[in-house]
């Protein structure tokens, strides 16, 4: 007897759980935080997964702005989902960026983007707090927690971004003076908190800059505006995060716990209250050690092939210098001698019997 096929769930016709233990000093937090936090995605994500009805609360269709306790019993396409409820010590990760990589994850034109180096984290993503063009080099900031990357980049906050400026020619007192009091630019005004000349060589000059804002190539714009133009551009601190002189360019250092920490508490977001995962004696040795990533290797794409073809030679094509006639290269391994094909006996291949003569007497 064939078996039934078995049917698939709908999320929908859950029946409600019968009895949901829940704490009632519990504070409800948003269901789509909750599982940005767990990994599935962006908070917008989660909003738009929320709306697709593929994720239940007891049983009950979830919907957008709603909120759970620990004891909710929360399930995406059937499946139970661990929330991370309590605040976990997030990761970060700091990265000299140098020039020719942009900070981007998807880029139609296929260049060197800094995510294609980046370590895989488990049930989490890294995001990238704030960016560098494809022509500035210096501090990258790396981490796993929304709410810390937010706190950086936030126009609110007002975090500082420290660069280093290497400029063709050199800056009168009055320019400097203009360029800390504000100047307009395309996209409104904009200008430096402090500017400190650092010396030079020659019809090149660098300066020390500091801003509050990171609006597109803001600095380059700015010293455009008294025709001096950048030759050189590095950030070297953001906020309270600076390039240790050790990382050099395409380098990469883990920060350890106790910094990690720190970071969240100049944020003023809440800490982990279980005590911290005891780390490997692995772990422990990579802790603060600089390493150079590697780039992960992109699949090989295939050539599309057209229809009702198999992938074979045309007919007549000229063998290579291989002796193929595809072009692929062949094995140094001996030939194989070709296999016979098998043929059906006719009865035109039996030969006709001979005819007996009558034997003659002698």
């Amino acid at each position: 007897m064939a078996r039934p096929f078995k049917q698939q769930r709908n999320p929908g016709n859950i029946k409600p759980t019968a009895s949901v233990s829940t704490d009632p000093d519990a504070v409800p937090q948003r269901l789509h935080k909750l599982l940005a936090l767990a990994g599935l995605g962006s908070r917008r994500e989660m909003e738009e997964l929320i709306l697709s009805g593929r994720i239940t609360i007891n049983g009950k269709v979830a919907e957008v702005g709603a909120a759970v306790v620990p004891g909710d019993v929360v399930r995406f396409d059937s499946r139970p989902v661990h929330l991370p409820f309590e605040a976990e010590l997030a990761q970060v990760l700091i990265y000299h960026k140098p020039e020719g990589e942009i900070v981007s994850q998807d880029d139609p034109e296929k260049r060197a983007t800094v995510f294609d180096k980046l370590p895989r984290v488990r049930g989490a993503k890294w995001i990238a707090i704030g960016r560098l063009d494809i022509n500035t080099s210096g501090l990258l900031i790396f981490t796993t927690s929304g709410e810390l990357a937010n706190r950086f980049m936030h126009p609110r906050y007002e975090v500082e971004r420290e660069y280093a400026v290497r400029i063709f020619g050199e800056l009168t007192e009055g320019e400097m003076l203009q360029l800390t009091q504000g100047i307009e630019l395309e996209d409104g005004p904009a200008s430096f908190d402090s500017i400190r000349p650092q010396g030079g060589e020659g019809a090149n000059h660098w300066y020390q800059v500091i801003l509050r804002e990171g609006r597109n190539r803001e600095v380059r714009r700015l010293f455009d505006a008294f025709q001096k133009p950048v030759s050189r551009l590095m950030r070297v601190r953001f906020g309270p995060v600076n390039l240790p002189p050790r990382l050099k360019r395409g380098q990469m250092l883990n920060l350890d716990p106790k910094e990690v920490l720190g970071l969240l508490e100049w944020a003023g977001l809440p800490l982990p209250k279980a005590p911290l995962r005891q780390r490997t004696a692995r772990e422990k040795e990579k802790a603060g050690q600089v390493f150079t990533p590697k780039a992960r290797r992109a699949a090989p794409e295939r050539e599309p092939r057209a229809e009702g073809t198999t992938g074979r030679p045309a007919y007549g094509a000229r063998p290579d210098a291989a002796g193929r006639a595809d072009g692929r290269k062949t094995s140094t391994s001996p030939a194989r001698k070709p296999a016979q094909s098998r043929r059906i006996r006719q009865d035109a291949d039996i030969p006709a019997p001979r005819s007996r003569r009558p034997a003659t007497k002698r």
